[in-house]
């Protein structure tokens, strides 16, 4: 029964990351937005539904670390797992803005929860203003790609827009639902075949909430629209920190031991860093870069494992 559920999360995960994507793209032509701006919008908000509602039910029972842990981890997971992985099915082009303007904004966002977090504690204040940083931020980006795009050719989108939005709708229900059902599933599945608690926390909980950004990201790589799978795992990044931090604080304050998650911090800067010169310097990211950078994940899972 636990394969079974696993597999029926697995194929709604991918049915959800298509028609997310096919509406995405719609939506992009018909409101003069580009693909990245999509993927780092409606995309990035819509995969991170697990993250957040991880981090909130964590909060609400009392385990404000879960709640950290799992924005930390998945930022980690976003860049060096799901880009990797992206990469090395399909190497992809970067925009130019990913890494001018986008890359900077996730990471001064970064270093704001580092600084934040050195109070060992996230209030209401902080949280409002991590929210109302998203908020500029993303009517910023709208703006600015609206005002680029009426400048070149109308795109022609056939079909009514409800039918765009019936699309991004399922596809954002879908992942939520088929990442639970996938967790879900293999964590039952791991317990029946002897593995530790530890250890699916590690890796088949932390990969299931980013199940969500992997399959939109891969299909994103294999219908030719990289932006957008780009775009997903960079505003996915920033909405995890600004939105789900922000949101989660805001709600019910959180308590969190900086140094405990320090080394976790550092990690997350440093995947971070590593984004810019691979957009920046390599016209193409390729098989060989995320070959690297899965190395680097699996290491990563290889040493919290052995810290314990």
């Amino acid at each position: 029964m636990s394969l079974l559920i696993t597999l029926v999360g697995l194929v709604v995960l991918v049915v959800g990351a298509e028609l997310l994507l096919r509406g995405a793209v719609n939506v992009a032509f018909r409101a003069n937005l580009s693909p990245l701006v999509v993927g780092l919008t409606v995309v990035s908000v819509g995969t991170s539904a697990p993250e957040l509602v991880v981090s909130l039910s964590a909060a609400f029972h009392g385990s404000p670390s879960i709640a950290v842990g799992n924005v930390i981890g998945s930022n980690i997971a976003n860049i060096a797992l799901i880009l990797g992985l992206c990469v090395l099915v399909f190497p992809m082009e970067p925009d130019r803005d990913a890494y001018r303007i986008h890359w900077p904004v996730m990471m001064v966002a970064s270093l704001l929860v580092l600084a934040l977090l050195q109070n060992d504690r996230l209030g209401r204040g902080e949280g409002l203003v991590l929210v109302l940083m998203l908020l500029a931020y993303v009517v910023w980006m709208v703006r600015r790609s609206r005002r680029e795009h009426l400048r070149g050719p109308v795109n022609m989108v056939s079909g009514p827009i409800w039918r765009d939005a019936v699309f991004l709708f399922i596809g954002i229900a879908g992942l939520t639902k088929g990442g639970e059902w996938f967790v879900s599933g293999a964590s039952d599945l791991s317990r029946q075949l002897g593995i530790s608690e530890q250890l699916i926390g590690l890796t088949v909980v932390a990969l299931g909430t980013s199940m969500p950004e992997l399959a939109a990201s891969l299909v994103a790589a294999f219908r030719k629209q990289p932006d957008i799978g780009l775009g997903n795992i960079i505003g996915s990044n920033v909405f995890n920190l600004l939105g789900i931090l922000g949101t989660t604080s805001l709600v019910r304050p959180l308590q969190a031991d900086h140094l405990a998650f320090f080394p976790d911090l550092m990690v997350m800067l440093a995947t971070g860093l590593v984004l810019y010169p691979l957009a920046r310097f390599f016209r193409r990211i390729g098989r060989w870069q995320g070959a690297v950078l899965l190395t680097a994940y699996f290491g990563y899972v290889y040493y919290l494992v052995n810290r314990g």
